[in-house]
């Protein structure tokens, strides 16, 4: 196999890979009519992601575009989000960072209009976010590179960022990745909410649960099992093609 054909048969495994992970979110309450899932193109300053007004519960590969990191489109056909800069700043100044989730998540945002409520990890899964979950305070829409390196700059090294009255964005290092964080972090931030509706108060996990917790973590392994049951839960639900392969 030549290398050209080599990428281009990584460039459809991402895609594929980002159109399941668009419409297994929507299936679990994550994204809805809007937000997007994008991929980090190997080698290019660039990444995948769906086109701005298809509809996110039925992403199709084959429609992704190809944006460089100023939001232009170097492949495909339409208009990407407005909010590329999101993206695009933070895969410029994360080379760890291989996938971004922005979407408008309840829970998330409800944690960023309470006073003197952290939003810290409560349940096992939670460690990802051990390092902190800062807020972001522009509650608009991120149409503006200006915008986008501030947001880049307000997630820092983290793995998270809140958007004052806005929504969530979550990097990781892969889409399947990104998908099992992406449900984690839903999980947990209504463990906090139902310990704050009960009237009581919150327990977060100690730095020396997580660290507990953290040498026993097999990342890898965790999300090739989350990421199994997700998608053939997805194609028997016929959230997913069942022609889609997801097989290594």
């Amino acid at each position: 196999m030549s290398e050209a054909q080599g990428a281009s048969n990584s460039h459809a495994r991402l895609k594929l890979e980002a159109a399941a992970a668009t419409r297994l979110l929507v299936h679990e309450d994550i994204l809805d009519y809007s937000g997007h899932v994008s991929v980090r193109v190997p080698g290019r300053d660039a990444y995948l992601i769906q086109r701005g007004v298809d509809p996110r519960s039925d992403v199709q590969p084959e429609r992704m575009l190809m944006v460089d990191f100023d939001g232009n489109v170097l492949e495909g056909e339409g208009r990407a989000p407005i909010e590329t800069p999101i993206h695009g700043e933070i895969y410029r100044v994360r080379p760890d960072v291989n996938a971004v989730l922005h979407c408008h998540m309840e829970l998330a945002i409800a944690f960023t209009l309470m006073k003197d409520v952290t939003l810290a990890p409560m349940r096992a899964r939670a460690v990802r976010w051990q390092s902190g979950i800062p807020t972001s305070p522009d509650p608009s829409h991120i149409k503006l590179k200006e915008q986008g390196e501030t947001l880049a700059r307000d997630l820092g090294p983290h793995q998270a960022v809140l958007m004052r009255a806005h929504g969530l964005t979550l990097v990781a290092e892969s889409v399947p990745a990104l998908l099992v964080d992406a449900v984690h972090f839903d999980e947990n931030a209504r463990a906090l909410m139902q310990v704050l509706q009960a009237g009581k108060t919150p327990v977060p996990l100690t730095e020396e649960e997580m660290v507990q917790i953290n040498k026993h973590e097999v990342r890898d392994f965790h999300v090739g099992k989350l990421w199994a049951y997700y998608t053939r839960r997805g194609q028997k639900a016929g959230v997913l093609e069942n022609a889609w392969d997801f097989a290594d």
